[in-house]
Parts: C-alpha cells; sequence; structure tokens
C-alpha cells in the first residue's frame, strides 16, 4: 500500500461484527476517500465468541485502507480478541489492534495507540480479561507509558472508555482525561455520549454507535469533526 498523508479519520463505536452498517460505512470511507480508520468499543459483541470478530476483521481488511481498533468491555475473552486480530494482522499488514500498545500509521508520522475494555479509576478495581474486559487504573498508564517518548509524533489514542470532561461526558474516565492532557494526542476517538470538543489540545470525538448509523470523519490537522449518519439506522 502506497504512503499518503494521514489527514482525515473516519471514526466508528460499537460496530458489533460488522454486517450492513459497516458495509455502508465502508462504502463511505470509499466515497469521501479517508485516510484511515478508527475504530472504538464493542467489536464483536456480547457472548457471540471469535466469529464475529474475524468476520469484522476480514471486511476492513478488504477495504483496502489503514484501518486501527480497540476492543469494548463485551470483546470478553481478550484470548479470542488477540487470536483474531493477530490473524489478520498477518494477512493484512495495513489493520493493527492497538489496544494496550501503539503502531504507526502509513506516513510514518503519525502513531495510533490506544486502550479498549472498560477502565476504572479505582486503582484496586478489579482485572478481568475473561467474562469482561475491565481494568484499574493503573493499567492504562502503564501500558501507554511509551507515548511520553514521541514527542516528535502526532498521535491519535483509540478509547473505548471516554475520558472526563465538564463540558461534555462528565461520567466518563478521570484518569483517561489526565492521560489525554499529559500526551496530548492531536485526536482522541473514544465511547460514550455522542460529540466532538476540544479537551486542552486534543479534540476529543465520540462518533456514536455504529449500530444507530453514526459515525464521524476528523480532520486530523484542522481539529475538526463532522458528526454524521448512514440514514436510517441499521442492524
Amino acid at each position: 500500500m502506497a504512503s499518503r498523508r494521514v489527514t482525515s479519520i473516519l471514526c466508528a463505536a460499537d460496530p458489533r461484527g460488522g454486517g450492513p452498517a459497516l458495509e455502508r460505512l465502508l462504502e463511505v470511507a470509499e466515497q469521501r476517500d479517508v485516510d484511515a480508520l478508527a475504530f472504538v468499543g464493542d467489536l464483536g459483541g456480547e457472548g457471540v465468541g471469535a466469529e464475529r470478530l474475524k468476520r469484522l476483521f476480514r471486511m476492513l481488511g478488504h477495504a483496502g485502507r489503514p484501518a486501527y481498533w480497540v476492543p469494548g468491555p463485551d470483546d470478553a475473552p481478550v484470548g479470542d480478541y488477540l487470536r483474531e486480530a493477530h490473524n489478520i494482522e498477518v494477512v493484512f499488514s495495513f489493520v493493527r489492534g492497538v489496544h494496550g500498545t501503539l503502531a504507526y500509521g502509513p506516513d510514518g508520522h503519525v502513531i495510533f495507540a490506544g486502550m479498549g475494555g472498560e477502565v476504572s479509576d479505582d486503582a484496586d478495581a478489579p482485572r478481568d480479561e475473561v467474562q469482561r474486559l475491565a481494568y484499574p487504573r493503573w493499567e492504562p498508564e502503564y501500558r501507554l507509558k511509551n507515548l511520553r517518548e514521541l514527542d516528535e509524533h502526532q498521535i491519535v489514542l483509540l478509547l473505548s472508555t471516554p475520558p472526563a470532561h465538564k463540558r461534555h461526558d462528565a461520567r466518563g474516565s478521570d484518569v483517561l482525561a489526565e492521560l489525554v492532557n499529559t500526551y496530548r494526542p492531536r485526536l482522541v476517538v473514544s465511547g460514550g455520549e455522542r460529540g466532538a470538543e476540544l479537551l486542552g489540545r486534543s479534540l476529543v470525538v465520540a462518533p456514536g454507535s455504529l449500530q444507530d448509523g453514526h459515525y464521524a470523519i476528523a480532520d486530523l490537522y484542522g481539529r475538526t469533526a463532522e458528526l454524521q449518519e448512514l440514514g436510517a439506522a441499521v442492524v
């Protein structure tokens, strides 16, 4: 795949196995000629095993555009998620899961990183990757610490749990808001209440549920986002 400057990013949440909503979203990606796709939240969905994850990842691979994602709380057990992510990344080098890790964008100047699952602000909260993906506050702090060494890159941060923001989503995570303020990503794509707003110097975009037809297109350097709808709700 030819390298291109990453400017426009199509953002979606809770695809839950793809299906008609994802098919239509990928048509939008082609029509708008976006540079990358970013997904947060429940990729397969509760109790569905690996098959819907496999279908979702295969659709993203065949779309032919760089794609990055983090799983949601219902994408347990983590072993199924990791196996299917590994399998698709072996075949398609331009799609990458960034749950607790990072990956370079196609232009080498943008880094995608993230933390999936449900993040608690309690350091002693139970950690679970079998029944549900749930993590105490120290987990994203530790897993994303390498971002402090990447100041020369533009960072896109993918979060299944939204960061707390008084004007937009005060119910979000305080620790994730602290990480946003520390690492100052240019763009944050998150779950939670639909909207787009600046948190410090970072544009936070919560695209809303793809299964309700919601998505967003973010301009990485303009720090702006279009909140869009596919049309009638799809399932």
